[in-house]
């Protein structure tokens, strides 16, 4: 199998992923937190209110978590209102 069929099976996890990031993203947006979907939806990088390196949230464990802080960190996939206030408090650090 070629790469590109390769890649065409595994779109419509990838597309799943990027709609959970994309909430994620709203949810932030309502708190006032500034986060930007990166890598063609498979990444959301979150800003902090203050200088400092931006925090980068991935959907992993099979679409489950959200996760940050190299997996350290994470939340279930089906509550993004709050994996976005634990992800406030944790730049708020």
């Amino acid at each position: 199998m070629n790469s590109i069929m390769q890649a065409a099976l595994n779109f419509p996890q990838n597309r799943e992923e990027g709609d959970m990031l994309v909430r994620l993203r709203d949810q932030l947006t309502n708190l006032g937190v500034n986060a930007e979907l990166r890598d063609n939806n498979t990444a959301l990088m979150v800003h902090k209110r203050e200088a400092g390196m931006p925090v980068w949230v991935f959907v992993g464990f099979g679409g489950a978590y959200y996760s940050w802080q190299s997996a350290e960190q994470r939340h279930p996939t089906a509550d993004p209102e709050g994996a976005a206030k634990l992800l406030a408090e944790y730049i708020a650090r």
